[in-house]
Formats: structure tokens, C-alpha cells, sequence
């Protein structure tokens, strides 16, 4: 198979990293349609030419085609981006299942593990849609906003065959965002969804004004935690050094638009979790990924400490100020 670009890109999913991707998509004359599973809210986006409720401020590009009905959201698609936050995907791909083309690959940008089963973006994918369906993963510090304004960014797609790594790496790249290849695909997956959990960490320790030395100190733990867990589910140690670990969890963590840490920084100011999340409408994957690092940590036996405190105050209540405290009391120990 040659390694060229995909052309006729379907998008399953019109949150704020579909979007975006989209209107990269289109800049470089690759025919994209994006699919929605609320077809008013389709309607509206395309009608104002805006996606006002997770990407605003943003005109859409014309050559943007909008398809509301389901046997033809991926009709004629070389490959199709699985935008859909982690735990809708079961219900997405199961009601979209008997319209996906044969053979046709799909890249997954969510970031999460799915509750109750435990299983990442790309397996619940082979869940639903069975295992010879081919699947890679698009992940990375790419904040959706920066990346309408044409800043800077860098990701990294990651799959089991590299000839798919490299073809999703020509798709997407252009000159403001630099794709890396890996195969690696458990790392990264892993990578991206934990770091939401150490996110919301970083979020209260800002809400509380802990301050830089907390906050230096909740990152390097963190990722000490993040590759722990990776490790023991059989994920590559240089992966969480890399793009997809490192360098997404410090920009999730320092972000003033990151969901996650916006988050736990109002938990941190003294609002409940309830409360925190209702003062957005987007979807804060760290909280339902936090319960199933919970529950990863525990069938793995990995001591994930800062993970641990996240889901004592998210779930069970516990003040910020005790979590805190027994984090700085736990036993001394070689680093």
C-alpha cells in the first residue's frame, strides 16, 4: 500500500478537536465531511459557519460539507477520525457500525479509558467494530484553539502498522503542526488519558495557591505514576518521556483554557465537583478517566498516590486540604 496522504477524510463527532482538524483538513484541499450525533446541533454549527459552543470565534471553511445522516457519514472516506469523547464512543460507533466502510482505517483523537471495562480509544473500536478493523491514534499537546490560531504544535500518530503511522503523519502535518510517527499505541493512549487525571491535580493546587514549587513537583510525581501504570500494561518507557506523555501532561497542566485543569481549579477555589463540572459544557474526560485509573492501579497493583487523592476528593468527598496534607505526609523514600 503506498504511503501517500488520505484523501476524503469523514470526521465522527463535531466537538472542539473534530472542528479543528477539519478546518486543517480543508485548508489542504483534503475533502472532509464531519458527522454529528445531534443533527440540529449539525445544522446550527453549519448554518453560522461556526462551531459557537466548543471552538468559538472561528469561521469554518466553505469547502466544509456537514452530513447529518448516518449511511452516508462515511460513504467513499479513505479514513475516518474517531472525534468522539471515550466513554460516548460505545454508543456512537454501535449506532454508526453497519454504515462503516470495510477497510477503511480510523484514527482516534480521544483522550480517556473507558469505565467499567477499562479499555482505551482504539479497543473499544475492535470492541464494537471488530478487531480487523485498522485503528491508529492522533494524540499530543494540541490544544484546539491554538491550533485554529495556527500556533505552533506538534502530535503524534501512533498505530500498529507503520505504513498507517506514516500516512496519517502526511495527512495531517502542515506548516503549523509537526506530526511524529510511534508504534507504540498503548503508551500513548494510556499517555493521553492519565494525564487529564495529574491535570486536574495541577488545577487545584493552582486554586488553592500551593504554588510553582507544588505544582514543578505534581508534574515530575505525576509522570513518575503515569509511566508506572504504562509499564505494567506493557506500554514503551520512552513514550511517556515523549510528546504524547511529557509534553502533553505539562500542557494540559499549565493551560488557562485546558478543561481538565480549569476544572480541578475551581474544586481548588472551593467549589464541589458537581459544581465545578456544571460550570462547563464541555466534556472533562479526567473525571470518568480517574475512576478507571482507579481501577487500573488496583488490577495492576501500581502505587499511584496523586491519582489516588484525585479520586478521594472527586468521589469520597475528601477536603483538598487533607488530600494535600496526607501527599506531603506519606512515608520518606528514595526518589
Amino acid at each position: 500500500m503506498p504511503q501517500e496522504e488520505l484523501r476524503n477524510v469523514s470526521i465522527i463527532g463535531d466537538g472542539g478537536m473534530g472542528t479543528v482538524l477539519a478546518m486543517l483538513l480543508c485548508e489542504k484541499a483534503v475533502p472532509t465531511r464531519m458527522w454529528g450525533y445531534d443533527a440540529g446541533q449539525l445544522a446550527e454549527i453549519e448554518c453560522k459557519r461556526e462551531n459557537a459552543k466548543f471552538l468559538p470565534g472561528y469561521r469554518l471553511p466553505t469547502a466544509l460539507v456537514f452530513e447529518p445522516e448516518d449511511d452516508r457519514a462515511m460513504a467513499g472516506a479513505d479514513l475516518i477520525v474517531s472525534a468522539v469523547p471515550c466513554q460516548y464512543m460505545r454508543r456512537v460507533w454501535s449506532r454508526l457500525k453497519v454504515h462503516v466502510p470495510s477497510g477503511v482505517p480510523i484514527v482516534s483523537v480521544a483522550k480517556g479509558i473507558e469505565n467499567g471495562t477499562l479499555l482505551r480509544p482504539t479497543q473499544i473500536l475492535a470492541d464494537v467494530l471488530g478487531d480487523e478493523v485498522p485503528r491508529a491514534v492522533l494524540s499530543g499537546p494540541t490544544i484546539a484553539d491554538e491550533l485554529a490560531r495556527r500556533l505552533p504544535a506538534t502530535a503524534c500518530a501512533a498505530a500498529e502498522d507503520p505504513g498507517l503511522a506514516v500516512r496519517i503523519q502526511k495527512t495531517f502535518t502542515c506548516p503549523w503542526l509537526r506530526v511524529y510517527t510511534n508504534s507504540d499505541v498503548v503508551g500513548v493512549e494510556l499517555a493521553g488519558a492519565m494525564k487529564n487525571v495529574i491535570a486536574i491535580a495541577a488545577g487545584i493546587i493552582d486554586g488553592v495557591g500551593a504554588g510553582d514549587n507544588a505544582k514543578a513537583a505534581l508534574l515530575a510525581r505525576g509522570l513518575a505514576e503515569i509511566t508506572r501504570l504504562g509499564l505494567a500494561m506493557g506500554a514503551t518507557e520512552q513514550t511517556f518521556a515523549g510528546l504524547t506523555g511529557l509534553g502533553d501532561l505539562v500542557t494540559t497542566c499549565i493551560s488557562p483554557s485546558g478543561r481538565n485543569r480549569s476544572f480541578g481549579e475551581r474544586i481548588g477555589r472551593g467549589r464541589t465537583p458537581a459544581e465545578a463540572q456544571g460550570a462547563t459544557d464541555s466534556v472533562v474526560e479526567g473525571i470518568a478517566t480517574c475512576e478507571s485509573v482507579a481501577a487500573l492501579a488496583s488490577r495492576h497493583r501500581v502505587e499511584m498516590p496523586i491519582a489516588r487523592a484525585v479520586y478521594e476528593v472527586l468521589f469520597e468527598n475528601k477536603p483538598v486540604r487533607s488530600a494535600i496534607d496526607d501527599l506531603m505526609s506519606r512515608r520518606l523514600r528514595a526518589e
